[in-house]
């Protein structure tokens, strides 16, 4: 069998609960082939490329990977670098100097990005490099493919946080408002929705970024919840706009990301902005909170979808697969092929071209939206195989004594 050289991969952008298995996926399926020869990780992206801070992911013990593949977070560490032609010309000269040609990149859209700017160079020089995008956001937000791994295990910390504030908002009685990670795209705070299974349960509102709201209505939504309940649970999306189109919180926050963006994840203001906006309408004697998820629905320990871990490595491997049928490019995605039913619930790995996925984002559709304050059943059967089993919860039946 003909040696293709050396594979490389790389992972991107924010972390996910399951990340590490398509690390794994890839190294475990790499194994297989006497075609590659070696098996390396770039730290930190392809940032860590450009220094040639490259790693040799042969020597790794099968347990500790596996140790790996169970552990959030990126293991080789991530980036945020949004790279220029200039830096992809940089990125293709090391990988001709290491003599790669297997490129790996595991990421969202701008990571299928900086993989489709990499091939076009590779081919413009007659240099194979079979280059391929690996999906990864717990935005749930990339297009072609049915879901991305790391959303559905984000999703289950969200949808559990959210049995937990529904059952403290039961006891203690007041407005809890939570703000879940979502820029441009609601799929995470949606999935809050599945902690609903009692009567009255929360969140008995749900605001995501494609369904502009202003604060007056979420004012008045609120108050038609507190007053059948005497308590109301809101999720928010941190990506919320006004009706004027603009991100609620843009105005408070000053810290940007390497891409330009209002940097809204890790800061407590929009919530802060909501708490005091919804008592100044309402009234200040209302018992009004807010909590902030953070960084934690993204690398929580031990919140894991079985579903979302295996997904996650087979896409992994999937791309050592297709790389070994010629020289092909291309983004993997997850294709549904079963009923939308857990028990029919099933899904293959294909491959799509790179300029399919690269730059774009997808919205959570319209009929996944109720009015501009809820999510529809349809996403609920949309959601659940993907997000797995949620801990059961009871109440007691209040029978009063004769």
């Amino acid at each position: 069998m003909a040696k293709l050289g050396n594979l490389i991969f790389g992972q991107s952008g924010g972390p996910t609960p399951v990340i590490n298995q398509s690390l794994v996926g890839v190294v475990l399926e790499a194994l297989k082939h006497d075609e590659i020869d070696g098996i390396y990780g770039m730290r930190h992206g392809v940032e860590g490329l450009m220094r040639e801070d490259i790693i040799d992911l042969r020597k790794e013990s099968i347990d500790n990977l596996e140790l790996i593949a169970r552990s959030p977070s990126s293991a080789l560490g991530s980036c945020r670098l949004k790279p220029k032609e200039e830096d992809c010309e940089k990125i293709f000269e090391v990988c001709k100097k290491h003599n790669i040609h297997i490129f790996c990149y595991n990421g969202g859209n701008d990571t299928a990005e900086t993989a489709n700017i990499l091939n076009n160079i590779a081919r413009d020089r007659n240099y194979e490099l079979r280059v391929f995008h690996i999906p990864k956001t717990i935005d749930n937000d990339l297009r072609e493919t049915d879901h991305c791994p790391g959303w559905g295990s984000a999703a289950q910390y969200v949808a559990r946080s959210f049995i937990g504030n529904t059952l403290d908002n039961r006891s203690l009685p007041g407005i809890k408002i939570d703000i879940v990670m979502g820029r441009h795209a609601g799929w995470l705070t949606a999935a809050s929705v599945l902690a609903r299974r009692h009567e009255g349960d929360g969140p008995h509102l749900i605001y995501v970024p494609e369904a502009p709201v202003s604060i007056d209505q979420m004012a008045e939504d609120i108050k038609k919840v507190y007053d059948t309940y005497g308590r109301c649970v809101v999720a928010c999306s941190e990506g919320i706009t006004n009706t004027d189109g603009e991100i609620m919180a843009k105005s408070l926050i000053k810290e940007v990301d390497s891409h330009g963006n209002v940097q809204l994840s890790g800061s407590g203001a929009l919530g802060d902005l909501l708490v005091s906006e919804i008592k100044a309408r309402l009234g200040g004697n209302l018992r009004v909170r807010t909590d902030t998820l953070g960084y934690n629905q993204r690398c929580f320990p031990g919140v894991i979808s079985e579903t979302d871990a295996q997904e996650a490595r087979m896409v992994g491997k999937a791309a050592v697969k297709f790389s070994m049928m010629g020289n092909i490019d291309g983004s993997v995605i997850i294709d549904r092929l079963g009923g939308i039913d857990a028990e029919e619930y099933k899904t293959e790995a294909k491959l799509v071209e790179l300029k399919k996925v690269a730059k774009f984002t997808k919205d959570l559709p319209k009929e996944y939206i109720i009015g501009n304050n809820d999510i529809s059943d349809d996403f609920i059967t949309y959601a659940r195989p993907i997000v797995g089993e949620l801990p059961p919860t009871g109440l007691l039946g209040n029978i009063k004594i004769d």
